[in-house]
């Protein structure tokens, strides 16, 4: 259950050996982009850090509809082409930005390929190489309006008659303003879309002015990050930003490899929070600081007040990643310039869709020039299909969170009481639950994610055995999830890791929708191991 960001999809391989059998040349492998922006970006990555000499040949090859065929939205797509020895640069590209296209888009487009439906931009048609038509998986079909396929059959509902319970193509745009809709806290129970369509639009998220105009959608939570960052850079002065707290992998390494740097305060405490307002106040400026709410894995929450009043002292903006927290646990928005969310994790919960969420603050004092910069720069590069399963997905978010935030408590508790264990993370017994509280909505809980700690490495390992839960790295599922976390997101810098206080034995535990009492009764199963 590895992240799809960090290999690539076999329909996404298979779609770039089809490419590359057109149009590679010797040597090449190629990664594949939503739009030309993206794979320009991709493009400018790998010839930046490259250490080859001569630099490297990295093409950029755009694939559109051809003539005389039904232009579809996004079912074009481009290609990066570069020399192999370059593919671990490229790589770190695909996975920082969280921009290359989805395994259903790569599917569509394989089968446009296949069809002799897409040609290289700029290669007039008749030239243009039309591949043998493969397989007949998709119907030539327009993913928001609907049209008779190429044989004359009606593919207007092909998503809903592939998969059931989907809202038909058609219905895509209603979908995503539906999604939009849940994201900006207009919908605080669960509904159908025609209900949520229904709804009139009075703001959320406890900001005056605030609507679903304010929620953009991005195909994975990291692309919401990077390209949050890379909004900032562009629409202020571009400086060095401020990680606070032990992040998530990739948050750091965006900030470090892409713009001027970032100062990094790993251990996100009061102390840091002082030595960065002593660099503020001899002279030094940063652009934004970037915290999670609360943060990954050791689930401590940042002190975002006293962060608000540094920010509106010394002009900076402050952009939260409120995944684990989300807004119906937490409100966070009226204390950031910009919120981020993985939409990939607990609001769809079904481990099938991935799908991030950027947020501004109309309140912010940047407002009006992020909002302008967005007018023009913004791309909606979440796919047709994928937008359909998160809008399925999401539909009874409100009571799956009322669930998993109970679970949670129990399994905390029974976790605490335990002496072969030497800590349990959680933000209800975390230090810093002050923070959270100040933060935490009316009828909110304490999120779905903890970590535990032991005093020796061999009582982790036999407890991760025992466990009898899903395995996996990922987080938010449907159902409970347990994860070494430190061995596999740190390997290679365990050490590192360990001055931030993850612990090489951690353990993180995404807990699910199982009954109450059976969870806990698992987790008891599991620890009875450690008494043998």
């Amino acid at each position: 259950m590895l992240p799809p960001r960090f290999f690539i999809h076999k329909s996404i391989q298979k779609l770039c050996a089809s490419i590359l059998s057109l149009h590679g040349r010797p040597g090449e492998v190629c990664m594949l982009f939503p739009t030309i922006s993206t794979a320009t970006r991709c493009r400018n990555f790998i010839k930046a850090r490259s250490l080859s000499t001569p630099p490297p040949c990295v093409r950029v090859i755009e694939l559109i509809p051809r003539l005389g065929q039904d232009a579809t939205i996004s079912s074009g797509l481009c290609a990066v082409l570069f020399p192999a020895d370059e593919f671990k640069i490229a790589k770190q590209f695909w996975q920082h930005s969280g921009d290359g296209v989805s395994s259903r888009r790569a599917e569509f487009c394989q089968q446009e390929l296949d069809n002799g439906l897409l040609r290289e931009k700029g290669i007039p048609d008749e030239v243009a190489v039309r591949p043998a038509k493969g397989p007949k998986r998709y119907s030539r079909v327009s993913v928001d309006k609907g049209h008779v396929g190429t044989e004359g059959t009606d593919t207007s509902r092909f998503v809903e008659e592939r998969f059931g319970r989907n809202l038909g193509v058609e219905f895509v745009a209603n979908a995503k303003l539906a999604v939009r809709r849940r994201i900006a806290g207009t919908l605080r129970s669960n509904v159908a879309p025609s209900d949520a369509l229904a709804l009139k639009d009075e703001g959320g998220r406890d900001v005056p002015g605030f609507t679903e105009e304010d929620v953009y959608l991005f195909p994975s939570g990291m692309s919401a990050i990077f390209n949050s960052h890379r909004l900032l850079l562009e629409a202020l002065e571009p400086r060095k930003s401020v990680c606070y707290g032990f992040p998530y992998i990739d948050t750091l390494k965006i900030l470090e490899k892409f713009g001027p740097g970032c100062h990094f305060y790993g251990h996100g405490s009061a102390e840091d929070l002082d030595d960065l307002e002593a660099k503020l106040t001899s002279g030094e400026r940063v652009m934004a600081l970037f915290c999670e709410f609360p943060g990954n894995p050791l689930l401590a929450s940042p002190d975002l007040q006293r962060i608000r009043k540094l920010a509106d002292q010394y002009d900076f903006a402050v952009i939260v990643d409120e995944t684990l927290g989300n807004p119906l646990n937490v409100h966070v928005l009226p204390l950031a310039d910009m919120v981020a969310s993985s939409l990939t994790k607990v609001f769809s919960g079904d481990s099938n869709v991935m799908g991030g969420s950027m947020v501004l603050n109309p309140k912010s004092r940047y407002y009006a020039t992020l909002k302008a910069k967005l007018a023009t720069e913004y791309e909606d590069n979440l796919w047709a299909e994928d937008a359909l399963f998160l809008e399925r997905n999401s539909r009874d978010f409100v009571s799956r969170i009322e669930r998993i935030n109970a679970n949670a408590e129990a399994v905390c508790e029974l976790l605490l009481q335990h002496p072969k264990i030497k800590r349990v993370y959680y933000p209800k017994n975390s230090p810093t639950r002050a923070f959270y509280d100040a933060c935490r909505c009316t009828d909110g809980g304490y999120g779905g994610l903890l970590s535990v700690t032991f005093y020796s490495m061999e009582d982790a390992i036999r407890f991760f055995d025992a466990v009898e839960t899903a395995k996996g790295p990922s987080l938010g599922t449907n159902f409970t999830l347990t994860s070494p976390y430190a061995i596999l997101a740190h390997y290679g810098e365990l050490e590192w890791a360990a001055k931030y206080g993850v612990e090489s034995n951690l353990v993180r535990v995404s807990i699910g929708l199982e009954e109450t009492v059976g969870l806990v009764q698992t987790f008891a199963k599991a620890l009875r191991v450690l008494e043998t």
